[in-house]
């Protein structure tokens, strides 16, 4: 059975052309042109994955992100018109997993939902229950906890963490999670990386502004302390 992909934009030119892509790779594709919409199409068509423009009538695409996010660990990947770099990140800060910046390729566009996709079903990682500091990681069934509540992650902040879990002490720099987490590492992507971790802190750190576990090597990267 294909996945079903949520496309939400107000453009119509680029949700035909997104669709035409996208069902090409084999993906079913339900669409909507508002954020009222498109809360709709979600809970009554319950997606796979949403593609999200940032600039949206009625409700902004932001506000979308942020309301999905309190109950849904669905993919996100935004598109956006903004040429700032803070402006794209913002997204990012809200649980998006990933940003597409128009004007942008259809094809790397779909190169991404594929990637996100394989992220979040976890096939590519072996099964094993990892526990440190209070937190346990269990990889088949992509379960959380920190002193035994469940935490929801986002794909990318969960293959992050089971990342830096499998591999206590090392240093990894911005472009090797990149490459690790997300199969691509573009220059200008790196700033992506700090903000997942920001996200990732605030929900595995007692005090995210001082973390213990997921901690900064200066000039470097990030590790994992036990």
């Amino acid at each position: 059975m294909s996945k079903k992909i949520l496309v939400v934009d107000d453009e119509r030119e680029i949700v035909k052309v997104v669709r035409a892509y996208l069902e090409e790779a084999g993906f079913s594709v339900v669409t909507a042109s508002d954020g009222q919409e498109a809360l709709t199409v979600f809970r009554h068509e319950k997606p796979a994955l949403v593609i999200l423009d940032w600039m949206l009538p009625k409700l902004s695409g932001l506000d979308v992100c942020r309301t999905l996010r309190k109950d849904s660990d669905v993919p996100i990947i935004m598109l956006t018109a903004r040429v700032e770099e803070t402006d794209k990140l913002i997204g990012l800060e809200l649980g998006a997993d990933d940003y597409v910046a128009k004007p942008f390729s259809p094809r790397e566009l779909v190169a991404r939902v594929r990637a996100v996709l394989r992220r979040a079903e976890g096939t590519e990682v072996q099964a094993e229950v990892l526990e440190a500091g209070g937190i346990r990681l269990d990889t088949a069934s992509r379960a959380v906890s920190v002193r035994g509540e469940k935490l929801e992650l986002t794909p990318t902040e969960f293959d992050l963490l089971a990342l830096f879990m499998q591999n206590p002490g090392r240093v990894f720099t911005r472009m090797q999670l990149l490459d690790k987490i997300q199969g691509y590492a573009y220059e200008g992507y790196e700033r992506t990386m700090d903000v997942h971790i920001k996200n990732l802190r605030q929900k595995v750190e007692e005090s995210p502004s001082k973390p213990k576990r997921i901690v900064t090597v200066y000039g470097v990267g990030y590790r994992f302390e036990v």
